[in-house]
């Protein structure tokens, strides 16, 4: 599966400050050419229920429709009893503000026909999750593939998705033909893996952007002299292995890096946690690539 395209435009190496927040809400946008209205309540709610299973409508007007996720439920300390997750849904607005910033417009490899789309679509229906950080983040993920794959089917007008945390566009029929794993899923739809030239040297970057919305940190690779396209799969790699055995790195542990293009045994680089270099602000495991090592480290 091919992840990356040649770079769109080059940017100034950023130092970030403090990590952000973790666990986020997420929230994603469904682009539209003309403005939809919701569907009517029982067709959102059978789509639901083919997904997501045992779901209960608990609101739906004209300007919103909420969903109780009962499969997927926490326990919070002031409550007897656990709590299902809540799927909100909006009406289609018309957009007011850029969904993209010039970073984030400069990193849509994933959508071919992103310049179309965003100048085509003057509307937008939102999805949120709610009372859902708590779930474990396997679940959570699984909830919110099912709940993306939900959405795209209820709107059939949907050009494209915009992921809000990591500002990943896919085309609607990207996420209708998917074929991957469910457990593979959520990194393809909602983790961004973007390129950078770092303007006025030779140096690159390759980081992830996304993992915070299931408490994981991002991947950074600052770095020269090696083609991108090796760095962009190896990001993928790790990001799979972080989640499917639940992020065991630490700070000056090593990890297979590349060889001939490929993740080998036969190099090792040594990771460690540090704050980002290109915005937006967050923790990130850094990989000291060596010989193709670029920048300084935090000791």
């Amino acid at each position: 599966m091919a992840f990356f395209k040649k770079k769109k435009k080059t940017l100034q190496q950023d130092l970030s400050g403090p990590a952000e927040q973790q666990g986020m809400v997420f929230l994603v946008h469904l682009l539209m050419e003309e403005k939809c209205i919701l569907p009517d309540k029982d067709v959102m709610d059978n789509i639901m229920r083919k997904y997501l299973g045992n779901v209960e409508c608990f609101s739906y007007d004209e300007t919103m429709a909420g969903f109780a996720a009962n499969e997927y439920t926490t326990c919070f300390e002031k409550e007897d009893s656990n709590v299902p997750a809540q799927l909100l849904i909006t009406e289609c607005t018309e957009i007011k503000k850029p969904i993209m910033d010039e970073i984030s417009y400069s990193q849509t490899w994933d959508c071919p026909e992103s310049d179309e789309i965003l100048k085509s679509c003057r509307y937008h229906v939102v999805a949120t999750d709610l009372l859902a950080a708590g779930l474990h983040y396997k679940d959570r993920a699984e909830m919110l593939v099912k709940y993306v794959e939900a959405l795209v089917e209820m709107f059939p007008t949907c050009e494209a998705v915009v992921f809000e945390t990591s500002k990943k566009m896919l085309p609607r029929e990207t996420i209708i033909n998917c074929d991957l794993p469910i457990e593979s899923r959520f990194i393809y739809y909602a983790v961004n893996v973007r390129f950078f030239n770092i303007q006025d040297s030779d140096d690159m970057l390759v980081d992830s952007l996304g993992m915070s919305t299931l408490f994981m940190p991002d991947l950074q690779y600052h770095f020269h002299s090696m083609d991108p396209n090796f760095v962009v799969n190896h990001a993928y790699n790790v990001l799979s292995y972080l989640y499917d055995a639940e992020n065991p790195l630490k700070s000056g542990d090593r990890i297979d890096g590349i060889k001939e293009g490929e993740m080998s045994m036969d190099v090792q680089w040594k990771v460690q946690y540090e704050n980002a270099l290109i915005q937006p602000v967050r923790e990130v495991i850094d990989f000291n690539m060596g010989e193709y090592a670029a920048g300084t480290r935090q000791q």
